[in-house]
């Protein structure tokens, strides 16, 4: 679990793919102690598990299987790449953003990046697939960082950046165009399931005779 606070910028040292599977070297600010191996950290959103403890230069390896690299951007990193770092979090940790998995659910890209009155303003069109989940001043994360939603279009959703964010993160850089990681509010997600399955019991049968075929 994360929260979407960027803790550090990595830099990619070396990217390649193997029997499918694409493997990382990230170079990163975080000393060795505090990167053991089988711990998780977000690269770029992406819930990822490092193959072994990081290295002394602060380096640590990761693997990113087929089904992540379909849903998310981690395929078009290469070296020298910068990518935003976030450490799981910690149960006495403060929860400063919202509940972030690491799970991307789509890949949107930007149509609009524009300044106003000192905030940097994305707009980023959304799959269908996702576009259902995201509200007005709901919480949405967009490559690693957790983010509010202030309007929502049809088929996009724009996000106004305070200048501290920018310069805690990449998104300074970006320009319409750019393809980014987008993972929903996971109460958005349950919520949806709660209603659908409560309505198919509200219908007269029960779970087990909807499975087992028999009359309510």
């Amino acid at each position: 679990m994360f929260t979407g606070l960027v803790e550090a910028i990595g830099r990619i040292a070396r990217a390649g793919s193997r029997e499918g599977v694409r493997e990382l070297v990230i170079r990163s600010p975080f000393a060795p102690g505090e990167l053991p191996a089988g711990s998780s950290v977000a690269v770029q959103g992406v819930c990822l598990t490092l193959l072994e403890d990081a290295g002394s230069d602060g380096s640590f390896r990761v693997q990113a299987a087929a089904e992540t690299l379909r849903r998310t951007t981690l395929g078009r990193l290469r070296a020298a790449d910068r990518v935003h770092l976030e450490r799981a979090v910690r149960p006495m940790d403060r929860m400063g953003g919202h509940f972030v998995q690491g799970h991307v659910d789509g890949i949107g890209v930007l149509r609009r990046v524009a300044r106003l009155r000192g905030d940097w303003v994305l707009e980023v069109e959304a799959p269908p697939s996702i576009r259902r989940y995201i509200v007005e001043k709901g919480s949405i994360c967009v490559d690693g960082v957790s983010l509010t939603v202030g309007a929502v279009g049809p088929r996009w959703f724009r996000v106004h950046i305070i200048p501290a964010t920018i310069e805690r993160t990449l998104m300074g850089a970006y320009r319409a165009g750019r393809k980014v990681n987008i993972e929903v509010d996971l109460l958005a997600k349950y919520a949806e399931a709660l209603l659908r399955d409560g309505s198919a019991l509200r219908g007269g049968r029960s779970t087990r005779a909807a499975m087992m075929g028999e009359d309510g």
